[in-house]
Order: C-alpha cells, then structure tokens, then sequence
C-alpha cells in the first residue's frame, strides 16, 4: 500500500520497540477536554440560576456550530476527493463503499432491534394515559410538515444538487459526498493532470483543517452557552418529568456501546473503554453542543492517527454520518414505542415490525445536526397512523437532552467502524492502534495540543515525538 495511506507508518517500528508517548507539558487549565467539563458545569449552573440569562446565551453555542458547519463541506470535499484520487485500484473505492454499507445496515439494524425490545421490556410510556386529543399539536407542526415533505423517492432526487457549487454552498452532507466521489473517480483516471489535480485538493484540505483548528479553540464558549440555553429554556424539571424515558434512553445507549460496540472492538483487537479515553475531548464537545458535526473533522484526524488508513477514513466517516446512526436509530423504536405506550395504543407485533422496517428507511439522512432524530421520528410517526402524531408536544421538552445522547452514540458508533472496516480491507496500522489504546489518555493530549498549535494536517504529516523506554 502506499506510504501516503499510512497515517503514523513512521511511528510504527518505534511502537514495536515498546515507547511511550511524551507526556504534553502544559497546565491543565490549558487542556480542551478539561475546558469544555468545566464550561458545561458553569453552563448548568448559570441556566438553572438564571434561566432567562441562559436563553439569551443561546447565541454562543449557536455561533460556534455555524463556524464549524462552514467548514464542513470544503473538508469533506478535499478529504473524500483526495483519498479517491490517491488511490490508484478505483475497485478498492467501490470494494470499501460496499464494506461500509453492509457494515452500516448491519450494526443500524441491531441499534433498531435493541431500542424496540428495550421498548417493549421496560415500558417506559406506560401509566402517562396522555390523551392526545387534549395536546396542542401546534408546537409539533413544524416538524410533522418537514417530516411530510420527505419521501424515499425525494431523498434519493434530493442527493442531486442543482449545480456543483450548490452542493457547497449549501453544505448538504450527502450531495458534497456525491461531488466528492464523483471528483475523485475522474481525477483518478486523469494521469498525470489528475495527480496535480490531487495535490491542490490535499493542500487546501490542511488549509481548511488548519482553520478548523482555530475555530475549535472556541469550544469551550459554544458548550457553555448551548448548556446554558438548554437548561435555561427547558430546565431541569423536564428532566423529572420523563425522567424515566430519558435514564431508559441514556442506558440503553451506554449498554450498546458496551457491549454491541465493546464487542465488534475486541474482536477487531482493542477496547472499546480505551477507544472512549483517545476520543474524550470530541465526546465533551459533542456533549456540550448536541452535535456531532462540530467534531467531524477532527475525528478524521483521530481515526487517521489512531492507525486507519487516510482513504478509508474519507470514505467511512463522512457516509457514517448519513447512514450509521446507532443512537438515532435506539431513539427511534424506544421514542415510537413510548409514544403508543403513553397513549394507551395498542401494537400488534406485526406493526412493531413494520415500525422496524420504517425506521430503517426514515433514519437514513438523518446526519449529525441538532434535532434531526426527531424530524425522522415525526417521519415514522407520519406513517404509522395508530399513534397520534400530536403526542410528540410531549417529547420537545426533552429532545435536547436526548439528542445529547443520540450524538455521542453516532460519533462513537462511526468511530468503531471506521476502525473496523479498515482492519477488514487489511489497511489498518495495529502497532499504531495498539499503541494508542496503551496510552489512550497521553496520545490525545499530544494529539490536540499540536491540532491546537499548528492546524489539524499535523495528524498526518507530524506524528508525536516519542520517549524510549526498556520494553517489558
């Protein structure tokens, strides 16, 4: 393979000589993951003691998600068109793109199952007796008439942008992964003109990287003010209210990733614990801003210096984020189910099922922006007419605690198979890996602290100095 492709190639005989990374010297209040705990607990406390402050704050988190989400779509851009060119078998391209998706539907699928079993165990809908004819449907209109425009057949034609640009200038996810592709392909078959073509697109991807690493410095600003709104607006109250659809939600999910996740990482040779301690300070970030987009091109990076191969992490994590939705889909059948049960609906199993089959479809899409997962659970209501639309009013209060969760359960799910499908297409680095889940905690530090420094290329380009040590 070619050394281009390997992320920390340089850094792997030192790995199997048994080093430790360089612990980063720098006082804590100086470190992101540290920041952004602290930014959170501050946004708490000011929401709670100061609701109408914490509203106004809305703003900072508001402000931060927009500067991220301006860089996505050139990131994707460079990095999916730059991994595709790069690669001189264009059938590996198709060969990981097929990997991916079976992975996706496959993991998705189980997410699915998990969340209406947990559904049908627990019941935690049942006892609410809500009568949906006494609920003011006028809070859930907005999302009923977005979830109505959305058709199979119309997300498919909305794949297609209106212009080149357009798929840029809009920064829709799946149209600049289409461009992207479809870049890559014919720079691939250009020659000679398509290498140049390669090299203008990797420079200006570490240029937006390198912004990127700028904006992130304001993390801990948007987690505090997004907290602060958050719990301002809906307060803690909301929380006791549902307290027990919210601890179902929060346990199922930490349960999947323990244990379904925990296990696809132990057979693909690391932990799942470990993996959580490398990615600690895009957790914390998502955390604070219910979003997985603000950690998107740094979870890139991540994955790249962790040991899995550039070309496929291009390809893996931006469709990941389109079409491996694990807490999505386990707040889709949880949420669908607590809804039928809070009503006093009555489910045969056979629409169980058929909740199943809808939400396979209605979730895909569904990518990492604030609120999404709960325009595509409106989207599966819309189809099951047995369970009143209108019962959803009963789920806004909440649905920003909640899509705290379904983030950071995407952002993981996306992680592990990125791990994954590399080691399947035999193009992950394993002394790397090993060496980053020996040292989870002081190879992120070492790894933000030079994003923070220098720009996010330096993932790739500069892998961490390292101490020797006598091997065990």
């Amino acid at each position: 393979m070619a050394s281009n492709d390997r992320v920390v190639s340089g850094a792997a005989p030192q790995a199997r000589a048994g080093v430790e990374p360089q612990r980063t010297a720098q006082p804590w209040y100086k470190v992101l993951y540290i920041q952004v705990l602290i930014a959170i607990a501050l946004g708490v406390l000011v929401g709670h003691l100061f609701p109408h402050t914490g509203e106004a704050l809305k703003p900072l988190g508001d402000g931060f998600i927009a500067l991220i989400k301006m860089m996505i779509a050139p990131v994707i851009f460079c990095t999916v068109v730059h991994g595709i060119a790069s690669v001189s078998d264009l059938r590996k391209v198709g060969r990981v793109g097929i990997k991916a998706l079976v992975y996706f539907e496959t993991v998705s699928t189980i997410a699915l199952v998990i969340g209406l079993l947990v559904g049908r165990t627990v019941q935690p809908g049942a006892g609410f007796n809500i009568d949906a004819s006494s609920i003011d449907a006028g809070a859930v209109q907005g999302f009923v008439r977005q979830a109505a425009s959305d058709s199979f057949v119309g997300h498919l034609m909305a794949i297609i942008p209106s212009s080149f640009l357009d798929a840029l200038v809009k920064g829709d996810l799946l149209q600049v992964l289409l461009i992207a592709i479809l870049t890559g392909v014919a720079a691939a078959n250009m020659g000679e003109a398509g290498r140049k073509v390669e090299h203008v697109v990797d420079v200006a991807g570490k240029l937006f990287f390198r912004i990127i690493g700028m904006i992130v410095k304001l993390a801990p600003i948007g987690a505090f003010g997004a907290m602060a709104f958050t719990i301002g607006k809906y307060g803690l109250g909301s929380l006791v209210n549902l307290g027990q659809l919210i601890a179902t939600f929060y346990l199922t999910s930490a349960l999947f990733v323990l244990v379904v996740l925990g296990t696809i990482a132990r057979l693909a040779g690391f932990s799942i614990l470990r993996f959580l301690a490398y990615i600690k300070d895009e957790l914390l970030i998502v955390l604070g801003t219910s979003s997985s987009e603000t950690v998107l091109p740094h979870i890139m990076r991540k994955m790249e210096r962790l040991g899995a191969s550039k070309s496929v992490v291009g390809l893996v994590v931006p469709t990941g984020y389109s079409f491996n939705l694990d807490g999505t889909n386990i707040y889709m059948t949880l949420a669908t189910l607590f809804l039928a049960q809070a009503t006093n609906t009555p489910l045969t199993i056979w629409q169980e099922l058929s909740i199943l089959g809808i939400a396979m479809l209605t979730s895909k899409g569904a990518s990492g922006v604030t609120g999404a997962g709960f325009i595509t659970l409106a989207a599966t209501l819309s189809i099951i007419p047995d369970i009143p639309i209108a019962a959803l009013a009963v789920l806004i209060g909440i649905d920003k605690f909640m899509s705290e969760c379904r983030a950071l359960t995407n952002l993981i799910g996306n992680g592990v198979a990125t791990i994954v499908i590399s080691r399947w297409e035999g193009e992950l680095d394993k002394a790397a890996l090993q060496e980053a889940m020996a040292h989870p905690f002081e190879l992120s530090d070492r790894v933000e602290a030079e994003i923070a420094r220098k720009g996010a290329e330096v993932a790739i380009d500069d892998p961490p100095a390292a101490t020797p040590r006598p091997a065990n």
